[in-house]
């Protein structure tokens, strides 16, 4: 990518990168407690804003505010707590647009990329979607692992947790089972605890696994999977 990716947070966490950018990061996202940190915070903080009424916009406000939130993260991740909260402010500044009227302080919010509620996630719309599915179980050493699926929404998740790193010089990935039952790479975990939206059709999709492959991933699957999914049977 031709920025820092740590410099995404605020726009992940407002939803105004690119589907190539939101896959980078979230990817990165999964082993980062700095950025989880941040994206926790301009969430939470742009949930807040929700509670006030809408109104409508300048018309160019949509375009200052998403090009504001490319910048809302300067420094890299290396950086106190207590500069991180002093930086809150500006996603709700990014985030919304507060006016004063009358006699009273009255809030008015205008959210330009979705205007009457917070803009999920793509792992939240699957989490929420009436039609989500969750498949899961657990390790023998405790771990748990699952995925999630909507098909209305067009996307999947995977979950882990109680897993740990990888082992030395490989990483996690995850795969896709083809209706041909061929098998195909869905993204790398370095870190088996954590979230990550699967890349592919996961529609069309009849499985999802996990197996341990070496650094940088393989292009099939090179051991058994440690955990495996079919997708076909009712979660």
């Amino acid at each position: 990518m031709s920025i820092d990716i740590h410099a995404l947070s605020g726009a992940y966490a407002l939803d105004a990168i690119t589907e190539f950018e939101r896959a980078e990061f979230e990817r990165h996202l999964n082993g980062c407690a700095h950025c989880q940190d941040e994206v926790r915070g301009f969430r939470a903080t742009a949930i807040c804003l929700t509670d006030a009424s809408s109104d409508q916009p300048p018309a160019d406000l949509r375009a200052k505010v998403l090009a504001d939130a490319r910048g809302v993260r300067p420094l890299p991740p290396l950086e106190s707590a207590a500069r991180r909260r002093r930086r809150l402010p500006a996603l709700a500044a990014a985030a919304a647009m507060i006016v004063a009227t009358g006699a009273g302080l009255t809030a008015t919010v205008w959210r330009p990329w979705q205007p009457d509620t917070v803009q999920l996630s793509l792992a939240d719309q699957v989490r929420t979607a009436a039609d989500a599915r969750t498949w899961s179980t657990q390790l023998p050493d405790g771990g748990t692992m699952s995925v999630t699926r909507s098909q209305s929404v067009g996307a999947a998740f995977w979950t882990s947790a109680g897993v740990g790193r990888a082992p030395e010089g490989h990483v996690y990935e995850l795969w896709l089972q083809k209706p041909d039952e061929s098998l195909v790479p869905a993204g790398l975990m370095s870190s088996g605890d954590g979230e990550l939206v699967l890349r592919g059709d996961t529609k069309r999709a009849i499985g999802a696994g996990l197996t341990v492959e070496p650094a940088g991933g393989s292009s099939a699957p090179t051991t058994k999977p440690v955990a495996f999914f079919d997708l076909r049977v009712s979660s």
